[in-house]
């Protein structure tokens, strides 16, 4: 089969590889039929997660039609239509049994490193280097997923393909970035980041009690975006004091939330941004933490700063003494994808959320390396690259 592979830091190319087969009891096959790119792929093409193995296919966030089924399997059925969460949980576990279904004690094979780097080894996740498992990603023409009766949920009829791929990752992401917020009805929400995951966390905040909702970035076209499918306030942080901004926009008090929807290679301008970006280049730290500043700096007295975006390593600068002293409520995470999606699939059906619109680039598998350049530079208005392997 054809499936879009890291070929070294940069590198990506379109390679014949093995099929997938049935290796544990509990294992489905899915044949994929579309297959989102995500900001957080970027940091292993880029190189700051180091635990890429040239060949490893990427893509986490997909959806396709169940093939085959392994032994153990009873809830899904070959021929169902599925959309299959990122994050591998096993079901059983403590932490699973608590709905934390991406700290899972069982899924990911591959421990020693992140219990060396993190303490403990949260789950596995699809095509998300070894660090996550070692798992072959969703950039592919089929694709093994273990705990399939745990991790892949039937699609309602009538959503198409192009909408329903984003409650994989991008949509429960957002909502639990909102569900962290801890919103009773009348808040305000800044939230960092106008991608997929930044716009999926403005309308779940909306959804969930929110008054107003800030959208904070520095690309004309994504906050227009914003601004018009979900009726938010924007902040170009290229063109305006973000601090200052949502001062003024809060009557001085600050947001009662914000939303970090970035991650490691966040941007900005001025001086802190080009040393945050030198030490990381030069492998000093491993990760940018310029929007987490901000957030806790805007943050009010006694709020919450939810962070999705996704980091991996060390930070310079960050500053707890403000998050001490203001009693903010720091929450952060990878999602847990089966509390969620099974929810967001119901709201998708009756028309709550449409994240249909974050496919602005259609394209076949073979045009993945393209792809992501173009997700990566910000061309042509890109929210979302969405590869189609079965697709001539």
């Amino acid at each position: 089969m054809r499936a879009l592979c890291w070929e070294g830091v940069g590198k990506l190319a379109v390679r014949d590889v093995p099929e997938p087969a049935i290796r544990a009891a509990g294992d489905i096959i899915v044949k994929v039929k579309a297959s989102s790119v995500c900001g957080s792929d970027l940091h292993l093409i880029n190189g700051y997660l180091p635990a890429m193995r040239e060949g490893d296919i990427l893509g986490h966030e997909f959806m396709g039609e169940v093939v085959e089924t392994g032994p153990d399997v009873r809830r899904i059925k070959v021929g169902d239509r599925v959309v299959v969460g990122s994050v591998v949980a096993c079901g059983g576990c403590w932490y699973c049994r608590t709905e934390q279904y991406s700290l899972c004690d069982n899924s990911n094979p591959q421990p020693v490193f992140t219990e060396k780097l993190w303490g403990h080894s949260p789950a596995g996740i699809l095509g998300y280097s070894h660090a996550a498992g070692g798992y072959s990603g969703s950039h592919a023409e089929y694709i093994r997923v273990p705990f399939g009766d745990v991790g892949a949920f039937t699609v309602p009829d009538g959503v198409p393909d192009d909408s329903v791929v984003f409650a994989s990752d991008a949509m429960p992401t957002g909502w639990m970035a909102a569900d962290f917020c801890g919103l009773k009805g009348g808040e305000v929400v800044a939230v960092w980041g106008a991608g997929g995951v930044g716009q999926m966390a403005a309308r779940s905040a909306q959804i969930l009690g929110a008054e107003r909702v800030i959208v904070i970035d520095r690309l004309p076209e994504r906050l227009a975006t914003a601004a018009g499918r979900l009726g938010v306030e924007t902040i170009n942080y290229a063109e305006t004091d973000v601090l200052e901004a949502l001062r003024e926009l809060t009557a001085g008090r600050g947001p009662d939330a914000c939303i970090e929807a970035v991650g490691m290679e966040s941007h900005d301008v001025g001086p802190i941004y080009a040393y945050d970006k030198a030490k990381q280049t030069a492998r000093l730290q491993s990760d940018r933490p310029t929007s987490i500043r901000q957030a806790i700096m805007a943050c009010r007295k006694g709020g919450t700063v939810s962070i999705v975006g996704v980091y991996g390593g060390l930070v310079d600068k960050f500053p707890l003494g403000a998050a001490m002293n203001k009693a903010l409520v720091l929450r952060m995470g990878q999602m847990h994808a089966q509390r969620y999606i099974p929810m967001l699939l119901d709201r998708i059906a009756v028309g709550e959320i449409d994240p249909g619109y974050l496919a602005t680039h259609p394209m076949p598998l073979e045009q993945g390396a393209k792809g992501y350049e173009i997700f990566e530079k910000k061309e042509d208005g890109c929210l979302r690259t969405v590869l189609h392997p079965q697709a001539a």
